[in-house]
């Protein structure tokens, strides 16, 4: 029987996470997409906790009328997580992404975060 594709990513996501932690110094900004939206949080792995957080269906982003499923929408995600992290004081984390390809909106993801000051 074949395997679907989001088996085989969730393989290579746990494979990548034996090896990435967040720590409260260090968080871990977690990346997930779906087939419209596409989400990212900064967490702390140490104490379990959800440090900041942001998406495509948040407020912010769904008013400029940005699909999540594309690479604009992808951007203004990063770029909001990073702003509400260096709000909390987190500079540097751990980029996860999340067993997908560093390509496309994953890719967009990050270089807006870079871009808006956080640092991986």
């Amino acid at each position: 029987m074949k395997k679907s594709k989001n088996t085989i990513r969730l393989k290579r996501h746990w494979r990548l996470r034996k090896n990435i932690n967040g720590t409260a110094e260090r968080p871990r900004l977690n990346v997930f997409r779906s087939l419209n939206n596409i989400y990212a949080q900064v967490i702390d792995d140490q104490n379990g906790v959800t440090l900041v957080s942001a998406s495509s269906l948040d407020k912010e982003i769904k008013g400029q009328n940005v699909s999540g499923g594309n690479a604009e929408g992808a951007k203004l995600v990063g770029a909001l997580v990073a702003k509400r992290a260096i709000e909390k004081g987190i500079t540097t984390v751990v980029f996860d992404r999340g067993g997908y390809i560093y390509h496309g909106r994953v890719a967009a993801l990050a270089e807006a975060a870079r871009e808006a000051g956080l640092k991986f």
